[in-house]
Order: structure tokens, then C-alpha cells, then sequence
């Protein structure tokens, strides 16, 4: 029985694998442009952030054995420290979930500029954005198992630039370009190497689930963690490689304004066609992963609104019980926020929305690493109990480290908004209290008219999206057919001459 058992199992190598793809994705498309703004320094910066993401992978690979029905972050700061902080964990978790979507928006956008030139205006650029936020949003309203299906393929092909990148960008690597830009920050070693974590850890987020199911491996207690560590340095040394070779590929201030590295780099080394083809598979996979992860935000939403979290709204959901009004909500966030980082390029937009969602990220990172002395109390061997402290204390340190370097004006508003939690959080408890009064569970249907103004919204963008850009670009101006006279010779009759309407295209 116990044979047959391990035969369905995995052994070390397939759940390594299976750890690094899981991370590996569309999180690092943007991210050599980022780093240009800080030089190849930057290097260290990703083996300081590989650490601390194997100390965070392996705290939460420990939480789950601790309690596998409990999880996420939630969860564990809820059972360690109590309602509010478990709370206040779900509310920003979520948050940064929100915010960390329009950076695929704005990396899978970014990626089609090379089509569309007209793009790179930062107004025609941000309604492309909103056009697809509302699209995936509407998709997901009527059927969520298709865009499953289709994120399923477009994270494959999000693998294909960065693996190859990684392994044949070294033919075209100069050494000259790359030290001529080793920090151009203006600081300090230790300063620029602090200014990378906060970007590199980007590529990171979602390492809390990279511990693969101790059910699904041989001999779990020993593979489990060999799996974790391993998959986590394989997705790092992809990301160190891809992003370093971009580096000595690409001359800096080229690599700083660039809105498609990955394809500027396939286009330097092997042509245009290569370029577009790295271009696509990237946007793909970036908007593919947008899909995916606007109803997961949405479902992720509903579950606290039927915990008595959140408000009702988000618990309504449509005929095939996907949450509609609160796709919307989410899908209206993410607008503002659009909106709110607009800005010349789209590695600086990007900058701006990946250092507010690994803000936001951290703070739970923080309280799950900590919780592991709380929960882990009685609960595991002295030895082993130790040992995961260590290692809880490595993550939150790494955390607030990369906290702490991280971009001062974003995380004072980000603690902020942190601290006003503890409104939100009474509004909570008072639902809650109703809810148990009046014997009513949380809940309804969504009224058709929210699917129906998703799908008003995308195609308003859409339309304004074309029609700005044409007005901005001029090679895109639309041509009006006008008549113009001209007076020519008759051939038969010398001296005469005829009248002729011309009709050309202005």
C-alpha cells in the first residue's frame, strides 16, 4: 500500500522544479530597467534578497507542517496575535495583491510598444492599462475556467525569454558596458546594494507559497525542504543571469528608458523578428497572469466578506458564482492607482507600483515570520523549534531591512494607511455583530448591469486609446479623400487644355 503510495509521489528533483516554476513568471520582465537606475551592483542586491527569500520560503514551508488547513499570512498572524493584526494582514495582503496587478498591466502594455508606438504617451499608455484591467475583469465575470486555462499557457510562454535570455544572452555580453555602469547611484556600496531589495524582492512575491504539498512528495521531512531551497536559488539564478546580461547587452541609459528589455536584448542579439517574438511571449504572459490573478483578488475578497471582513458587496456574486460587483470594485482600485502613477516611461510607472506592493507585501512577511515563535511553541522539537526561530529571525530581518531601505515618502503614506486599518477593523467587528443579530449570512446576487458596465468601460478605453493615438501620432493620423484640380495638356489637340479632379489621400 505504501509503495503504491510513493509511486504517485514526486521525488526531489520534479518538486525542485516544480518550487522554481511555480515562482518563475512575469514579475522580472520590467526589472533590468528598474536596476539600471542603480547600476550592476545590483547583483548583490539579488543574492541578499535569494537569502532572505529562502529564509521567508522555508518559514512558511514550517507554518504549513505546524497547521496545513490554516493557511496564508491571514491565518497565521490571526492564530498568533489576534483578530486585529490578523486583520489588519488580510486588508494590505490583499491590497498589494490589487496594486501588484497593474504592474502587470503596465509590463505586459509596455511590451506592445514596439507595435504601437503611439503607446509610449503616458495618457494613451494608461487608458491601454485600464482597457485591459476592465477586459480581464469582464472575462472573469463570464468565464473565469477559460481565463484559467489560458493563464495556464501564458506562464509558459512568459518562461521562454527568460531562460533564454539567461542562458544565450552571454554571447553578446560586454564587460566594458557593464562596469561602466557598476553604481551609478552616487552612494555607497552598502546604499545601492539596500536600494535593490525593494525591486528584487518584486520577483520574489509569492514565495510564501512556493513550499510545495508535503502529500505530493517521497519522503517529504527530508525533500521538502531540499525543494524549497532549491527551487528558490534555481528561480534566483535565472532572474541573476537574465538581468545581468541585459545589463552588459544594453548601454545603461538606453537599459534606463527601456519599456521592453527583454526584447530590446533579443533585438540587439538576433533581429528584429527575435525582438518581437520575446515581445510577445512576454506581454502574453504578463497580461495571461493579469487574468489569473484579477479573480483571485476578487474571490480572495469574497472569502473575507463572507468571514464578515469586508463588506457585503464583495460576497455578491452572479449566476456562475464568480463575484462580480467585487471584480469591479477591484477593477476600479486599480484604475485610481493607474491613474494616480502615471509618469513618463513605463519602467518608472512600474518602479512606482512595484515598490508600493512590496511595501504593502512586507508587513505580512514580517508578522508570519515572527508568528513561527508563537505557533511553533510545543508544537515542534526543541531542536527543531530553535532552528526555525533562526530562521524566522533571518526573514524578518531581511523584510525590515528591505522596509527600511525602500522609498521613504511610499512607505510613510503605506504605514499610514497601515495604522487607519483600526477603522476599517471596528467597521468589521460591528458588521459581524449585526450579522449574528439579525441571523443573516453575508452574501446575494449581483445585478447584471455590473457585467454590462465592465464591458461599457473596456470598450470606452478602447476606443479612446485609438482615437488619442491617433491624434498624437502622425504617422497614425487618419487620411481624408479631397479633390484637387489640375490643368494638363490634351494630347490630340495642341494648344488646348482640359480640366481633371483628382482625387488623393491627405
Amino acid at each position: 500500500m505504501n509503495q503504491d503510495d510513493n509511486s504517485n509521489k514526486i521525488g526531489v528533483v520534479a518538486a525542485t522544479l516544480m518550487v522554481a516554476g511555480n515562482m518563475m513568471g512575469s514579475g522580472v520582465f520590467m526589472l533590468p530597467a528598474n536596476l539600471a537606475a542603480i547600476g550592476g551592483v545590483a547583483v548583490f542586491g539579488w543574492i541578499v534578497t535569494c537569502i532572505g527569500a529562502i529564509a521567508l520560503a522555508l518559514t512558511f514551508a514550517k507554518l504549513s507542517s505546524i497547521d496545513p488547513a490554516a493557511g496564508g499570512p491571514y491565518a497565521y498572524t490571526r492564530q498568533a496575535f489576534g483578530d486585529y493584526m490578523g486583520y489588519q494582514t488580510n486588508l494590505i495582503y490583499w491590497l498589494a495583491n490589487v496594486i501588484g496587478n497593474v504592474g502587470l498591466a503596465v509590463v505586459g502594455i509596455g511590451y506592445l510598444i514596439s507595435f504601437f508606438p503611439a503607446l509610449k504617451n503616458p495618457f494613451a499608455f494608461a487608458l491601454a492599462q485600464i482597457c485591459v484591467i476592465w477586459l480581464f475583469a469582464y472575462a472573469n465575470m463570464i468565464g473565469p475556467k477559460l481565463v484559467g486555462r489560458i493563464q495556464s499557457v501564458t506562464t509558459t510562454l512568459a518562461l521562454i525569454p527568460i531562460i533564454g535570455t539567461a542562458i544565450l544572452g552571454w554571447f553578446w555580453f560586454d564587460g566594458k558596458t557593464y562596469m561602466d555602469a557598476w553604481n551609478v547611484t552616487g552612494k555607497s556600496t552598502v546604499s545601492a546594494i539596500g536600494m535593490t531589495l525593494n525591486f528584487t524582492l518584486w520577483a520574489f512575491i509569492g514565495v510564501e507559497s512556493a513550499s510545495v504539498s508535503a502529500g505530493v512528495v517521497k519522503n517529504p521531512k527530508k525533500n521538502v525542504p531540499i525543494a524549497t531551497i532549491g527551487g528558490v536559488i534555481l528561480a534566483a539564478v535565472c532572474y541573476i543571469l537574465s538581468s545581468s546580461v541585459i545589463m552588459g547587452m544594453i548601454p545603461n541609459h538606453a537599459l534606463a528608458n527601456s519599456s521592453a528589455p527583454f526584447a530590446d536584448a533579443a533585438r540587439l542579439a538576433f533581429g528584429e523578428i527575435a525582438g518581437n517574438g520575446v515581445a510577445i511571449c512576454a506581454a502574453l504572459g504578463c497580461l495571461g497572469s493579469l487574468a489569473g490573478w484579477t479573480l483571485l483578488v476578487g474571490q480572495s475578497a469574497k472569502a473575507a466578506a463572507d468571514d464578515g471582513l469586508f463588506g457585503n458587496v464583495f460576497a455578491r456574486t452572479n449566476s456562475k458564482g464568480v463575484p462580480s460587483a467585487g471584480l469591479a470594485i477591484v477593477a476600479g482600485i486599480m484604475t485610481i492607482q493607474v491613474l494616480a502613477t502615471m509618469s513618463p516611461s513605463a519602467s518608472q510607472q512600474f518602479g512606482k507600483i512595484a515598490s508600493i506592493a512590496v511595501i504593502l507585501t512586507l508587513l505580512p512577511y514580517i508578522y508570519s515570520s515572527i508568528s513561527i515563535k508563537v505557533l511553533g511553541y510545543g508544537k515542534l522539537s526543541p531542536k527543531d523549534y530553535n532552528k526555525s526561530c533562526i530562521i524566522g529571525l533571518i526573514a524578518a530581518v531581511y523584510s525590515m531591512a528591505a522596509l527600511v531601505t525602500s522609498n521613504g515618502n511610499q512607505t510613510r503614506w503605506s504605514l499610514i494607511f497601515v495604522i487607519a486599518t483600526i477603522v476599517f477593523f471596528s467597521g468589521a467587528v460591528t458588521r459581524k455583530h449585526e450579522l449574528e443579530e439579525l441571523h443573516e449570512t453575508p452574501g446575494g446576487f449581483s445585478p447584471r448591469w455590473v457585467r454590462y458596465t465592465s464591458l461599457a468601460i473596456t470598450i470606452l478605453t478602447l476606443v479612446g486609446t485609438f482615437w488619442y493615438s491617433v491624434g498624437i501620432d502622425k504617422n497614425m493620423e487618419l487620411k481624408h479623400r479631397t479633390n484637387i484640380t489640375t490643368t494638363t495638356q490634351a494630347p490630340d489637340k495642341v494648344g488646348s487644355t482640359t480640366t481633371q479632379s483628382v482625387s488623393i489621400d491627405n
